[in-house]
């Protein structure tokens, strides 16, 4: 016997082909109608964080009333944070003309470097907000380990991005330092976290949610097996309202989608210079009457900053050119 019923969620499991879809009537495990598989080639047709329609049907096994469902829907996204797919064998040289949905529809990415230990990496961060930038996800910086460093030279490396308008939380997870302003700012929405690995992301969720950060490592450890395409995403609840969800580590987000050309556009502090300089297509590296190039010889812009800028740009270039 079969009763059949339509249901709205949001899918906050992904492993094997399988979704959990959290609705009304709490989790269900789903498969995915062949149909979608078809469309949506060159991105995932289904990923964490998005909003779907399931059809369900109730399955009375040995007098116990047991929920299946199937999506049938997939709602447009918003915006998602997404990186290249990688090549089956790993290699970086042979990239797929494909995206790879990290998380559907965040409300925000948070972005966790390490003050010290180990010490913020400039290209790293840049990278992160590139990617946020392009897909125009609000980002928060959030500075850990504050206690290990006079915070004179945290401000030193991090009031840089405060200037630019991001929002930067110094956190120390040991002394409790910003862990109620980093809670209130997750409350209530879909955050996806993600920095190099050795930051403190683990303490700092159990600082805002005591056994959060352990039941995200736990679930990491126990769904990789060395290859961030095994990991099985998730988004945890958060007490209060919304979800955060673990992402890949730095080293695994690799541009996607993002013409060489318009990489200087999503630096705050590089795009206001483009359009003065002699020429349009401005590579910003040695061409003559290059604005950009000036305003970092006046210091209005941060050469580790624009380091960042001709990095990505070369590597945008290789993608764009290669595929």
């Amino acid at each position: 016997m079969t009763e059949q019923e339509w249901l709205s969620g949001l899918v906050i499991k992904a492993q094997s082909g399988f979704f959990v879809v959290q609705t009304e009537l709490g989790a269900i495990t789903c498969r995915v109608r062949g149909r979608l598989l078809e469309t949506r080639l060159s991105t995932d047709p289904v990923a964490l964080g998005d909003r779907v329609k399931i059809s369900t049907v109730k399955e009375y096994e040995n007098d116990t009333v047991v929920l299946k469902g199937v999506i049938e829907e997939v709602e447009p996204r918003v915006r998602a944070f997404t990186r290249q797919a990688p090549s089956p064998d790993g290699r970086r040289d042979k990239p797929i003309d494909r995206e790879q949905v990290i998380i559907a529809n965040p409300d925000q990415v948070v972005l966790v470097f390490a003050c010290a230990q180990p010490a913020p990496k400039v290209k790293a961060l840049d990278r992160l907000l590139v990617i946020a930038e392009k897909a125009e996800i609000p980002a928060i910086i959030c500075a850990n380990k504050i206690d290990l460093v006079r915070r004179r030279d945290a401000l030193d490396f991090f009031d840089l991005y405060d200037a630019l308008g991001y929002r930067v939380i110094y956190t120390s997870a040991v002394k409790g330092t910003g862990i109620e302003e980093l809670r209130e700012a997750l409350i209530g929405k879909i955050s996806a976290l993600t920095g190099p690995s050795g930051v403190g992301k683990t303490s700092l969720l159990n600082a805002i949610q005591p056994g959060l950060g352990l039941t995200v490592r736990s679930v990491s450890s126990a769904t990789s097996k060395g290859r961030h395409t095994t990991v099985a995403p998730e988004l945890f609840p958060l007490e209060g309202g919304g979800y955060v969800a673990d992402t890949p580590g730095i080293r695994a987000v690799g541009l996607f989608n993002i013409e060489p050309s318009e990489i200087d556009g999503y630096f705050r502090e590089i795009y206001p210079f483009i359009h003065e300089c002699r020429f349009k297509d401005c590579r910003h590296e040695d061409e003559p009457g290059c604005a950009v190039r000036a305003a970092v010889e006046e210091g209005d812009i941060w050469i580790e900053r624009y380091e960042s800028y001709l990095r990505l740009r070369r590597e945008a270039e290789e993608i764009f050119y290669r595929c």
